[in-house]
């Protein structure tokens, strides 16, 4: 019974596992990529130095605000952190909206004034393509994520009850082995950060599970809009009276939010109606600040700084989602466990990246004639190539857009995307055409010297590179050269052991083994 069972469960995880494969590995990759949006942003827009107060940073976008959107509807102010230096300002036009045509956002420096920076999306992308993907709508990615999302839990719960020495595996890891070594590099990713695959999968799905399960609110709101209204205390703005009242100093209310929330931090600032005696001031927690994603926020009348009260996640569903989605996105995170939380996910990575490659090995010794594999294998085997090596690229050539591609470009940012995609589409294309063997020795080595080249690249279209980045104390650039040399130095070495595995099978003398593997 124990053993039918474990079959069982064998055979559905293996299944599990390769159907969305190679979206989950997209997934994970990006995903964790995405623990250091901000600071890949950062990298990303090397015009921007130093850092900010958020209180100054605040008056300072006011100011700005005052001047290009004083009847704009609406204001929404990003302030900075810790994590970023710049403030992001956004504007919903009205009729009085003065500024280019078109435009309604910018970023400020600390006095308000309009920074001059290379138009990218950074970490941002990255975030937001490991749940919405690109290039195609939003709706249909999301549900295409969650399903791989449940096809990954059930693969890491029928991995549990497959694995006999699931402790052992733990410290099992010997390298030259061939298909030993593949199943042990699977093992020991899943089962030395287990806990954090589990909860970060579920996680996950906790995130848009009202999108996926809708049927409760259905039953108990008239509208989404009244269940956005009850449960998390968003009303409606008011009219605009017409009658022009200035802006309250925004300092103070910072202040005393801060200190109702024992010390946390403003994050975001939302004005309705500004200039107008009806505006209403809307301070939002920062994320950074608790564990909790939905954080606190705070209202007062804009003209007269008064308070109107606030609203806290309450509620034991409610504090729970919002404590779940807070260890999902880990915004909370301080450096060290913020690198744990990335350590993690590349584990992860290499978890599911090492499974579909030992899907392949496992089965190719199997085969009538492994020189002549079936359409099915080589599907899959053209698959890993494209997701593995094919993103790896991508994302490196992603990095390298950004330096290289004219500052004035128009719609840039949208240009360093296309980048990305077409680097993989050209490995995927390549890995079609070539032999197998030769097709992941050439990808790996590709997305290693993709890697290697942009602090090169950085260094030259810069005064950030590595050496005077060292020498001025500038740690954020210094630690991204230094992951893109060791994420460089691993393909290039993963490429050697794949060149040395083929030319050592080509020497060994050809063995008569499909006919009994066969019969097998």
């Amino acid at each position: 019974m124990k053993d039918s069972l474990r079959q069982s469960m064998a055979l559905f995880h293996t299944w599990s596992g390769l159907l969305l494969g190679w979206l989950l590995f997209a997934m994970f990759a990006t995903g964790t990529a995405a623990y250091f949006q901000d600071e890949i942003t950062r990298w990303m827009q090397p015009e921007v130095t130093g850092s900010a107060d958020p209180a100054t940073s605040a008056q300072g976008a006011v100011r700005y605000l005052n001047q290009v959107a004083p009847d704009a509807v609406s204001w929404y102010i990003t302030l900075p952190n810790g994590r970023s230096a710049t403030t992001q300002v956004y504007w919903q036009p009205g009729d009085g909206t003065r500024g280019k045509r078109g435009e309604t956002s910018a970023v400020l420096d600390q006095s308000g004034r309009a920074i001059t920076v290379r138009e990218t999306s950074g970490g941002f992308f990255l975030y937001r393509f490991h749940f919405d993907l690109h290039y195609m709508p939003v709706l249909w990615a999301r549900y295409l994520v969650g399903i791989a999302a449940m096809f990954m839990l059930t693969a890491i719960l029928s991995g549990i009850v497959t694995h006999k020495k699931i402790f052992a595996d733990f410290f099992m890891l010997r390298f030259g082995k061939g298909q030993r070594s593949w199943l042990d590099a699977h093992n020991v990713t899943a089962v030395i950060a287990l806990p954090f695959h589990l909860m970060i999968t579920f996680t996950g799905l906790v995130t848009l599970a009202s999108m996926y399960m809708p049927w409760g609110i259905a039953a108990n709101y008239a509208s989404p809009a009244v269940f956005q209204e009850q449960v998390f205390g968003r009303e409606p703005a008011a009219e605009r009276s017409g009658r022009a009242q200035p802006l309250v100093d925004l300092a103070p209310l910072m202040r005393d939010a801060s200190a109702e929330w024992d010390g946390k931090q403003v994050g975001y600032i939302s004005v309705t109606n500004p200039g107008d005696a009806t505006a209403r001031v809307l301070l939002t927690r920062s994320p950074g600040a608790a564990i909790a994603a939905r954080g606190e926020t705070a209202a007062f009348a804009g003209a007269t700084g008064k308070a109107l009260g606030g609203h806290t996640a309450s509620g034991a569903a409610l504090a729970t989602e919002s404590v779940m989605i807070g260890l999902h996105t880990g915004r909370f995170a301080q450096w060290g466990l913020r690198w744990l939380y990335f350590l993690s996910g590349i584990g992860g990575t290499i978890m599911v990246g090492s499974g579909l490659v030992l899907w392949t090995v496992k089965r190719r010794a199997r085969l009538p004639d492994p020189a002549r594999p079936h359409f099915g294998f080589r599907l899959v085997e053209r698959l890993n190539i494209a997701a593995i090596p094919g993103l790896a690229t991508g994302l490196a050539v992603y990095f390298l857009a950004n330096r290289l591609l004219p500052g004035d470009l128009a719609q840039r940012a949208d240009r360093e995307i296309d980048s990305l995609f077409l680097a993989w589409l050209a490995v995927g294309l390549w890995g079609m055409v070539r032999p197998a063997g030769r097709a992941w020795t050439e990808t790996l080595a590709l997305a290693g010297a993709c890697f290697a080249a942009v602090p090169v690249v950085n260094a030259l279209t810069t005064s950030r590179g590595f050496a005077a980045s060292i020498m001025n104390g500038d740690w954020l650039f210094v630690a991204f050269d230094a992951v893109m040399i060791a994420l460089a130095a691993s393909f290039l070495h993963a490429a050697g052991k794949v060149a040395q595995h083929r030319a050592k099978k080509a020497a060994a003398p050809p063995r008569r083994t499909a006919r009994k593997a066969v019969s097998q």
